[in-house]
């Protein structure tokens, strides 16, 4: 069963999409993130990739009103990305109402504060974030792209006990030009059992099935919902049929 997840990405507390995460190629879609989170949840959807663009860039948390907003105000399940690098990050995240942790930067550049939060808070409430660019890893909002290979990062972190990883392929991220099929296959296959959310590019309900098919867990949906690519009504029924969640 594929869960759906929509995305929220915030700029200065509005709602908006990138295409490639280039920072210049910004559309703001609605003033209230809140009540795109109330819209997600009247149509049947469950789950929220909350994602602070502002706090990615700037190296700690800053959108953290919004997620405390739509977390009071939903019964969304939200994990939570963007700008979480040290204790106090984290802390500000799980205290504004967040189910789970998106952690990018901090696993590549301090792999043991990864490792002392997975203790202390517990591998079903972080999720490792794989963001990849031509299969090498980005970080700090996709600014930055290291050496790292993504079959070389997730090896390592799967063996020493991640359980959720969020993959996003940069090439494909809002340009609904389709999503990273091959890749996220080739995932899953390498790590069965492993909960893995596709992201980047998903633009048809067709791809969700597809998705769906090949045993991939999750999905994440952002720029398609909001140009019309894809329905929330199509995504309420898609849910309703019991296929997806």
């Amino acid at each position: 069963m594929l869960t759906i997840i929509p995305a929220i990405d915030i700029i200065g507390g509005k709602c908006v999409r990138l295409s490639k995460g280039d920072y210049n190629q910004k559309k703001v879609y609605n003033e209230n993130p809140l009540e795109v989170a109330l819209s997600f949840e009247a149509h049947g959807l469950k789950r929220l990739h909350l994602v602070d663009l502002d706090g990615a860039k700037a190296q700690n948390v800053i959108n953290w009103k919004v997620l405390e907003q739509i977390a009071s105000r939903t019964s969304l399940e939200i994990d939570f990305g963007g700008g979480i690098k040290a204790d106090s990050d984290l802390d500000i995240v799980f205290n504004s109402g967040a189910t789970m942790a998106t952690i990018g930067s901090v696993a590549v550049k301090s792999p043991g504060l990864f490792f002392k939060w997975m203790e202390a808070f517990g591998a079903e409430k972080l999720i490792l974030g794989a963001d990849v660019n031509n299969r090498k890893i980005a970080i700090s909002g996709w600014l930055e792209v290291s050496d790292i290979e993504l079959g070389d990062f997730l090896n390592n972190y799967i063996q020493k006990g991640v359980k959720k990883v969020l993959c996003t392929d940069i090439s494909k991220d809002g340009m609904l030009q389709g999503t990273s099929h091959s890749l996220y296959n080739e995932i899953m296959q390498q790590h069965p059992g492993l909960y893995l959310i596709a992201s980047g590019g998903v633009t048809s309900v067709d791809e969700l099935y597809k998705l769906a098919e090949n045993k991939i867990p999750a999905a994440i949906i952002g720029k398609a919902i909001y140009e019309g690519e894809i329905g929330l009504n199509d995504l309420q029924k898609l849910v309703l049929t019991g296929e997806f969640n």
